[in-house]
């Protein structure tokens, strides 16, 4: 049996790349797909508001975990190959986009409606109207809470582990199995992921007080 040591530590600490890439990678595809689901919650059509209300609902509603066995398990059954990296990326990009959507849909919802009705009697079409009026002004809104959303996505790769995808927790696991040191072992696991998180914390909210003061002003 070996100790847990600095090499140990060495190793956990390394998978933290993986865990920031993909994060890095949620992030990235979670806006693209959080923007097009804020922009069909707000469209001026049905359908475009009831497809993004039922893949919110849908993505949302169930635990991501569920969504990983889901995609990782269910691909071979469809006959596609896939592994842990791209199973693991694919559910954490829709299910960041389920809730990216929703923050970014109560920011563009904040606009106030003079602002609308303004672009309304310059002629603007819904198209000019969110990207020239409506989008620059809640997207400063928006900073905030999705700086802060990057924490939970950070933490949230961790169930990619489940899957056998060798970020921050499934290192951890890996060295715990050959110590059988839980407690030191995870103890350093929680402390990586608290450097990491942290600092983001510390923004949003910093964030947040700087909104709120240029808010009331």
């Amino acid at each position: 049996m070996r100790t847990f040591g600095f090499p140990e530590f060495l190793f956990i600490l390394e998978a933290a790349k993986w865990t920031l890439a993909l994060s890095a990678i949620a992030c990235a595809g979670g806006a693209v797909g959080g923007l097009l689901v804020a922009l069909g919650r707000t469209a001026e059509t049905r359908a475009p508001r009831v497809a993004a209300t039922v893949f919110t609902q849908v993505f949302q509603g169930t635990p991501l975990l569920l969504q990983l066995f889901l995609i990782f398990f269910g691909a071979p059954v469809l006959g596609i190959d896939i592994n842990p990296w791209v199973a693991a990326s694919v559910a954490l990009v829709l299910n960041t986009s389920a809730f990216l959507g929703e923050i970014w849909r109560g920011c563009i919802q904040a606009i106030p409606r003079g602002q609308w009705e303004a672009a309304l009697a310059l002629n603007l079409s819904y198209a000019a109207r969110m990207r020239d009026v409506v989008l620059p002004q809640a997207w400063k809104i928006a900073v905030p809470p999705t700086v802060g959303y990057a924490v939970q996505v950070i933490k949230g790769t961790s169930l990619a582990a489940i899957i056998g995808f060798t970020e921050i927790t499934r290192a951890g696991q890996i060295v715990n199995n050959a110590t059988f040191q839980p407690v030191i072992v995870f103890g350093a696991v929680a402390a990586i992921y608290f450097a990491l998180c942290w600092p983001l914390s510390l923004l949003a909210a910093r964030m947040e007080r700087r909104l709120a003061v240029g808010t009331a002003r």
